[in-house]
């Protein structure tokens, strides 16, 4: 029986003595796409972190393909098989030139700098970001930015995906571009995000969590006021 890509069991987390994880237990397998929502504070990238060895839990274990890792070292080589999108990209951009930038996970791993450039290249085409290669990335749209981090994290070659929301700063036509992306990946993903829509369209389960738990989300009709961009003027949500 193959074993889970991500295994957690029983963690609980907390700040200044509140618990934003109870005991929290969840796996997910390879090539599974798990979407999660939940209210700001709830905990969602407290558990990114937790899985990829940025914040120590109170208690529990973290399990990357059935192997526990408690320590920087196994972490270390669980962040070579795990990428992890961060909700800020300017946390994960730092090298002067987006080709660079992207590929400086490749040579991290014992790309050639050919190797690397190629992969780079490969990965921001993918994003849409093909002849950005020498921009200055602090200079890139918050939007750009976004899509920057997720050609870099791509360019790893992980076997899954924690996005910690990924569509944030994006505008509709490059948020159906990530959708597109993620969609046809071959990947496991755990995807932090408060579009519904967008959780639905990349991932096959959705899960709410709440009160330290996670709890399959249930749809459930309602009507709410709201202003649209199209006023009265006649348009349809498909």
């Amino acid at each position: 029986m193959t074993a889970p890509l991500i295994a957690v069991e029983g963690l609980f987390c907390g700040y200044e003595g509140r618990e934003v994880l109870a005991g929290l237990s969840f796996s997910l397998a390879p090539k599974e796409r798990l979407g999660l929502a939940g209210h700001t504070g709830s905990g969602k990238t407290t558990l990114l972190k937790t899985i990829m060895g940025l914040h120590t839990p109170r208690a529990g274990t973290v399990r990357i393909e059935g192997r526990e890792c408690s320590v920087e070292r196994d972490f270390a080589l669980a962040r070579k098989k795990i990428g992890y999108l961060f909700q800020n990209p300017d946390d994960q951009l730092f090298c002067p030139a987006l080709l660079e930038d992207v590929a400086f996970g490749p040579l991290n791993l014992g790309a050639t700098p050919d190797e690397a450039r190629a992969i780079a290249e490969e990965c921001l085409q993918l994003v849409g970001l093909a002849g950005f290669e020498d921009r200055l990335t602090h200079c890139l749209s918050g939007g750009e930015k976004r899509l920057a981090s997720l050609a870099g994290v791509l360019a790893m070659r992980p076997r899954g995906l924690l996005l910690d929301e990924p569509t944030t700063g994006l505008d509709p036509e490059s948020i159906d571009r990530v959708a597109g992306v993620l969609c046809g990946l071959d990947l496991a993903m755990l995807v932090v995000s408060h579009e519904g829509d967008f959780l639905e369209r990349v991932t096959q389960t959705q899960c709410v969590l709440a009160h330290g738990h996670l709890h399959k989300a249930e749809k459930a009709a309602h009507s709410h006021r709201h202003t649209h961009v199209l006023g009265d003027f006649p348009h349809s949500h498909e």
